[in-house]
């Protein structure tokens, strides 16, 4: 019987509106971060909506069901104040849909039974619920235009409705206005379902969700409302460039949806920047861009210009078929540059031909590093000067934010003097899944064996549930491929207790780690590089970065003409001495056999012979490698046995 009465009602409304215009039908989805059967459900209910573009559009609203995510950038933490008033029941000072479970849907403002669908449930939405909901006329038209300002931080929105017929309704008559992110992948899951990938997820409407923009009750056929309105992207946007807006009218009696509209561009090339590689041994560089399709056409023509250190280079003509969506890999030509760091951005100035529907994603600045030098091991850095990155050392700051690693004077490992250490700030850093990269000198380890990278580190979380990280990867071929030696996120990188406040450790607070690298014995070229993960939460530090072995050790060649250690055997204290033809610093430090820092300080060294007495009163009998590095950080390592 049901069936029967939607199929009159159905015929009923197509009697009436061969007048109207055909109508983009609105699925809103209520899901959970925290909702299992949503995790399982959405990747299906992902591949109907897609099979469906031209007849649906999607909102996809994250709701508490069953309980809200810890996590302070989840979807439903940032929007929480929409997301509420959306699904609860006007009891509960929703609106009125009073959803009550989760994965669960309304269609065009309407239970999704409504249009043969078995259940609410997101896993019961078809081809043929779809098409049931499309195919009744809407009394409406709707046009929308967007475009953002030179900096990406507000858009406008043109709308343009206008009546197919004579329509009144008990009002209130509403437009709404929803900016989604059409994708969003998160490295961490932010809830506890295991959910990393979001699709339409909304994120803001304008100028709220509550109040939308009010309509006339009454319209004339061919009557027409135009209005603009302004957008401010908010702080905790994942991608601008993955924002679209979705609107729809809605008459507030009934909650049905009369019309829904979406700002597609047909001609979109997103911009992702250099993909590969940051890192050159060679001063010939050929860089590669990462493109993503983000219109509707497919992509066969763009024009790319390529800018070196700000000298525009000849625009790069690409040619292929990049379907919506999909993204490229595309190799530039080939650059020949200097040692050192460079700027790198390109352009895409033309996308099939014309101009791109959307210039503000178009263009993206990058850079890449150049080094040809390889440092023999054992390399040994305090980060206790005042240069930074030090000698040799690159960072590779891939979103170009305003956060990236930076050298503290203020703090250190164990608050062993000299102070310095090194900060990637998490605690202001709104860019959830960011990754930066510290590089270290590659390396020689010719000669060497039983390799090992130590390292200090110190981390504290904001909240169990937020998870920062820390990768170490290594290269044998200056950043071709690249193996992961360490791995450490969450509770078990902490080195502190969960704190609120922005993390900087006290002396207590640090842990010392050390990396087998014994696979890469005697090899001619290593290259290690720190990525840390990224979640808004709190900070993560390093100090004393070394690359040692546990073996004989060859010497780099310093300033100093001559160096030795003695008496060796040491009992309480120790001898250096340095004979050099030039003055400067010399760093001299003291790791135990398994490569810890023990003992560092920093001394004058003047034209001639000069002696630094150490005290090792403190040490425990055993092996010791004291390290000696002149002002450029080349160092000799010596071993020192401290018998009691």
């Amino acid at each position: 019987m049901k069936k029967q009465l939607l199929i009159l009602s159905l015929a009923t409304l197509t009697v009436i509106g061969r007048a109207q215009t055909t109508r983009l039908s609105l699925y809103e989805e209520f899901t959970g971060e925290n909702c299992g059967p949503c995790a399982s459900t959405n990747p299906g209910l992902k591949v109907v909506l897609d099979a469906n573009a031209s007849k649906v559009v999607a909102i996809k609203w994250q709701v508490p069901i069953p309980s809200a995510p810890t996590a302070t950038w989840s979807l439903y933490k940032t929007n929480q104040t929409e997301i509420d008033w959306r699904f609860k029941s006007t009891a509960a000072g929703g609106y009125g849909y009073a959803v009550g479970s989760a994965p669960e849907g309304r269609m065009d403002g309407q239970a999704c039974t409504v249009f043969g669908a078995t259940s609410n449930h997101a896993g019961y939405i078809s081809n043929a619920v779809i098409s049931a909901a499309q195919s009744v006329p809407s009394p409406f038209s709707i046009s929308m235009l967007r475009s953002w300002d030179p900096g990406m931080t507000v858009f406008t929105v043109t709308v343009s409705i206008t009546a197919a017929q004579t329509y009144t309704c008990a009002g209130p008559l509403v437009f709404r206005l929803v900016m989604v992110e059409k994708k969003i992948n998160y490295a961490t899951a932010p809830g506890t379902n295991g959910e990393k990938d979001f699709y339409y997820a909304a994120r803001k409407s304008f100028p709220t969700l509550q109040s939308g923009t009010s309509l006339p009750t009454s319209w004339t056929t061919g009557q027409n409302q135009t209005f603009t309105i302004a957008c401010t992207a908010p702080s905790y946007i994942v991608s601008k460039p993955e924002v679209e807006c979705i609107g729809f009218i809605q008459d507030d009696a009934t909650r049905r949806v009369q019309q829904a509209g979406i700002t597609r561009a047909p001609n979109d090339a997103e911009n992702k920047g250099v993909s590969s590689p940051f890192y050159s041994c060679s001063t010939t560089h050929t860089p590669a861009i990462s493109v993503r399709n983000a219109g509707t056409n497919a992509i066969n023509t763009m024009t790319i210009v390529p800018v070196l250190d700000a000298v525009p280079g000849t625009p790069y003509a690409w040619s292929g078929s990049l379907a919506p969506g999909a993204t490229a890999t595309i190799t530039m030509p080939s650059v020949t540059t200097t040692v050192g760091n460079h700027t790198y951005s390109t352009n895409v100035s033309f996308v099939n031909g014309t101009t791109d529907d959307y210039a503000s994603d178009n263009s993206k600045n990058g850079s890449f590093a150049v080094s040809t030098t390889v440092v023999p091991a054992p390399i040994v850095q305090t980060f206790s000067l005042s240069t930074f990155p030090p000698t040799n050392w690159y960072r590779n700051n891939q979103d170009n934010g305003i956060y990236q690693f930076s050298r503290v004077p203020s703090t250190g490992a164990y608050a062993i003097s000299p102070l310095g250490a090194v900060k990637y700030d998490s605690w202001n850093n709104p860019v959830v899944g960011d990754r930066d990269e510290l590089y270290m000198p590659t390396s020689s380890f010719t000669g060497l064996s039983n390799m090992k990278l130590t390292f200090d580190v110190a981390h504290a979380q904001v909240d169990v549930s937020v998870i920062e990280g820390l990768d170490v990867l290594v290269s044998t071929n200056c950043g071709v491929t690249w193996t992961n030696v360490y791995s450490k996120y969450g509770g078990v990188l902490a080195s502190a207790p969960v704190t609120t406040i922005a993390f900087t450790p006290t002396g207590t607070q640090w842990r010392s780690e050390v990396v087998n690298l014994s696979a890469y014995d005697n090899s001619p070229q290593v290259l290690v590089k720190f990525v840390p993960y990224n979640s808004y939460g709190n900070n993560i530090w390093l100090d004393n970065i070394n690359l040692v072995s546990t073996t004989d050790v060859k010497s780099a060649t310093t300033e100093f003409n001559n160096i030795e250690l003695y008496p060796n055997p040491a009992q309480n204290e120790a001898t250096v001495r340095i004979s050099s033809s030039k003055a400067g610093e010399s760093t001299i430090t003291i790791l135990n056999a398994l490569g810890q820092l023990m003992l560092q300080q920093i001394t004058t060294i003047d034209i001639g012979n000069n002696t630094v007495n150490f005290d090792t009163k403190d040490l425990a009998s055993g092996l010791y490698y004291v390290v000696i590095a002149d002002k450029d950080g080349k160092s000799t390592t010596k071993k020192l046995t401290i018998n009691k």
